[in-house]
C-alpha cells in the first residue's frame, strides 16, 4: 500500500547546479519544514543525488531521486524532472553530460554582449557563483551583476539583460524531449514535466507539449509549485485529469534569498489527483 505524504517536495536545487546551499543543508532545511518525502533536482545533473539521499535520511526523511532535463521544445526551453530512477545510470549520466556541454561557449557569449554592453568580467564573476562550472548558468551571471551593484535584485537582472531581446540572452538548444524523457524511464524513473505555467506557450503548442510528452512515456506534470501562482494550481489540475498524468508538487527553491517559495510551504495538491509519488512508492529510499 503506498504511502500518504501531507508535505512532499519534488523539485529543489543545490550548489551543484544553480542552487546556494549544499545538498546537505537543503535536507536540513527541508527537515525544519515538515518535510516527509523530499527530492534533489539538480539541473542537468545527478552528481548530488547520493549526497542528498544520506542527508535526508539522516534527518528522517524519506526520498527519491531527482534532476531537471533543460529540454527544447516548440523554440523554447522546456524542463522536464525526473523522480525515482537509478542515479548510476550510465545512459542517464551521458545524455546529463552531453547537454551540459554547450553550456560554456553559450557562457562565454553571454559575457561578450554583456562586455558590449558596459559590463566587463561577467564571465569569470558569474564562474565564481557554479559550484560546478559545467553548469554555468544565467543564474550565476545575474548573481554576479546582483554583487556588482548592476542591478538591485537576480529578478532586475533577468528583465533588463539575459531575457529574449536584452543584451546578454543567448539561445540554447538543449536535449530533445524524446531523448530526455526515454532517458528517465530506461532508468526506472518517471519523467513529470516542471512548471507548465512558466513557458507561455499558446493553447496549440501546449496542447503539443503534453501530447508529445506522453506519447514517449511521461506520466505526470507539476501541479502545485513555487513557479505557478494559485489560479494555475486549478488550470494543471484539470490538465493532469485530461491527460491522465499523476500531480507532482514541488517548491523549485533555489535559495533563502532568492526565492519566493521555501521548501515545505507549498498547499496540499487539489483532491481527486494521483500524487505522483503513488507511482513511484516502490523506489522511494525510506529513512530508516
Amino acid at each position: 500500500m503506498p504511502k500518504t505524504y501531507l508535505n512532499a517536495d519534488l523539485h529543489s536545487h543545490s550548489v551543484v547546479s544553480d542552487g546556494t546551499l549544499t545538498p546537505e543543508q537543503l535536507a536540513q532545511r527541508a527537515a525544519s519544514k515538515g518535510v516527509e518525502l523530499w527530492a534533489l533536482t539538480d539541473h542537468d545533473e545527478v552528481g548530488g543525488q547520493h549526497r542528498a539521499a544520506a542527508a535526508a535520511h539522516a534527518c528522517g526523511m524519506d526520498y527519491l531521486t531527482g534532476v531537471e532535463i533543460s529540454v527544447t521544445f516548440a523554440g523554447a526551453t522546456v524542463h522536464i524532472v525526473g523522480l525515482g530512477f537509478d542515479a548510476d545510470d550510465a545512459q542517464l549520466s551521458q545524455g546529463l553530460y552531453d547537454t551540459r556541454n554547450g553550456r560554456e561557449p553559450r557562457a562565454r557569449e553571454m559575457a561578450q554582449q554583456l562586455e558590449a554592453a558596459g559590463i566587463p568580467g561577467s564571465f569569470a564573476g558569474a564562474l565564481r557563483f557554479a559550484g560546478n562550472p559545467e553548469l554555468i548558468s544565467r543564474t550565476h551571471f545575474a548573481r554576479f551583476l546582483v554583487e556588482t551593484g548592476v542591478c538591485s535584485d537576480t529578478y532586475e537582472v533577468f528583465r533588463k539583460y539575459l531575457t529574449e531581446g536584452r543584451p546578454g540572452y543567448v539561445p540554447h538548444t538543449w536535449s530533445r524531449l524524446r531523448d530526455a524523457v526515454r532517458w528517465i524511464v530506461d532508468a526506472g524513473g518517471v519523467a513529470v514535466i516542471a512548471h507548465p505555467a512558466r513557458y507561455n506557450f499558446t493553447a496549440n503548442e501546449e496542447y503539443a507539449l503534453f501530447t508529445e510528452f506522453k506519447h514517449h512515456g511521461g506520466r505526470g506534470v507539476e501541479v502545485v509549485t513555487g513557479s505557478h501562482r494559485p489560479h494555475e494550481y486549478a488550470i494543471y489540475a484539470d490538465m493532469a485529469k485530461e491527460f491522465e498524468l499523476a500531480a507532482s508538487r514541488g517548491s523549485d527553491f533555489h535559495s533563502p534569498e532568492e526565492s519566493h517559495t521555501d521548501l515545505g510551504d507549498l498547499p496540499p495538491l487539489p483532491s481527486q489527483l494521483t500524487p505522483v509519488w503513488e507511482l513511484l512508492h516502490e523506489r522511494i529510499q525510506r529513512a530508516q
